[in-house]
């Protein structure tokens, strides 16, 4: 018996639905059928008793026997389909993104939400921790800003803290061009909402032009057996990880693994020693992550993967990837000043003018007070007022507890 055609979906691509839902997503379950069978069609149509041969597990042979119940879901998600719900496209189609045929164990469809044509261009995954502190929220949202106006697809978990200011900071854009440039990998089914309050986001996502995906079926609830499988496809599509700040047991640190199994760059932005949130961070960077303090660093690196891949498969370049900055040794006040010229928390950033670089340079997130500046800096208490003063009229930094500190 095989399961029906209908108007949405051939016969072949109903049998990998049925299969996909008789093994309720196993991966595992999956592709043994598969091999043991040679398609989709032949695994569904094998009887109880050659499931039952293979050890395949009981709740799986129990849906296989009852196809009623199959053939019932898969006329659900066709009326979903067909009332624009979600979208679903399977691995033989020319929309599903060639860089997840490449892991070791690719899902055979995915579920997706909005712009779907975000899946075939080129994407840096940002990931961290779920609490992470105000420097690393910052971080996170002016990097992810960057990486979107320099053409790149932000792709993220769609998790609290480090994720959630990764798509905002790709959704920041005002230039249409660059709009909507981020994924989100979902650990649930396709329309459930988790965090429950991101609703919010998930809509903004899908309004402004990015893609959310899941490879789970409807209705499938958050489990912590999800979320590492949501880790591997975040690494998949992506060319190359950041993690921006992540504890030593941060799901983060699955993703940069998973990342360095498929052959692609790790980096990791570097904290004060004792920052316990930036612990996973200092601990992949010790492994071997590639430190950075600027985005451009990132780039540099990608683009020469991206000019491999574009070469070996259908992924979409950057339409305008930046001008790496890597051509000759930066002294100290150089890379301080690169750093400046990364988008500010809002869409239109903040320039300091050339004569107060020097000062601005000596600032950060967490504070300096007047006299180690005065150190610092070698100017006069009159001169580095004034030029306190006027970073703080451009509005790039702040007076807290008699701390100076940027913004």
């Amino acid at each position: 018996m095989t399961p029906p055609p209908s108007s949405y979906l051939d016969s072949n691509q109903c049998a990998i639905l049925a299969l996909w839902y008789e093994v309720n997503a196993s991966l595992s379950a999956y592709h043994k059928l598969l091999s043991a069978f040679g398609g989709a069609q032949q695994a569904w149509e094998a009887g109880f008793e050659a499931w039952q041969a293979l050890g395949i597990h009981a709740a799986h042979l129990a849906r296989h026997k009852n196809k009623e119940q199959t053939s019932a879901s898969i006329d659900r998600i066709e009326q979903a389909l067909t009332a624009g719900q979600y979208q679903l496209i399977f691995a033989d189609q020319s929309e599903f993104p060639a860089q997840l045929l490449q892991i070791y164990d690719p899902p055979p469809l995915l579920f997706c939400r909005g712009n779907i044509n975000r899946l075939q261009q080129a994407q840096i995954a940002i990931v961290g921790s779920r609490k992470p502190t105000a420097h690393a929220q910052k971080t996170t949202f002016d990097i992810a800003q960057y990486l979107a106006q320099t053409g790149y697809v932000v792709t993220s978990g769609l998790a609290m803290g480090v994720d959630k200011q990764a798509h905002l900071g790709a959704l920041a854009q005002t230039d249409s061009d660059y709009q909507g440039r981020t994924v989100g990998v979902m650990g649930t089914g396709i329309e459930v909402f988790y965090p429950n309050h991101h609703d919010k986001l998930f809509s903004q996502i899908i309004e402004q032009g990015g893609c959310i995906i899941s490879e789970l079926l409807p209705h499938t609830q958050p489990h912590k057996h999800t979320f590492p499988r949501r880790n591997r496809l975040v690494a998949g599509l992506s060319l190359a990880t950041i993690v921006t700040e992540a504890t030593i047991k941060s799901g983060s640190l699955i993703t940069a693994r998973l990342t360095s199994e498929q052959g692609k760059q790790v980096f990791a932005l570097p904290s004060h020693i004792d920052n316990k949130n930036a612990e996973g961070c200092h601990h992949l960077i010790r492994e071997g992550a590639t430190l950075i303090y600027h985005p451009d660093q990132v780039i540099s690196d990608v683009n020469v993967q991206l000019d491999f891949s574009t070469n070996q498969s259908s992924l979409t370049a950057p339409s305008k990837p930046s001008t790496p900055r890597r051509s000759s040794p930066q002294s100290a006040a150089d890379k301080t000043s690169s750093v400046h010229s990364m988008p500010a928390h809002t869409s239109s950033p903040i320039k300091v003018p050339e004569h107060l670089s020097s000062i601005y340079g000596l600032l950060d997130w967490h504070g300096q007070d007047l006299d180690a500046l005065l150190i610092a800096s070698k100017l006069t208490a009159p001169q580095l007022i004034s030029q306190l003063m006027e970073l703080e009229l451009l509005g790039a930094i702040d007076v807290q507890g008699g701390r100076y500190l940027r913004l």
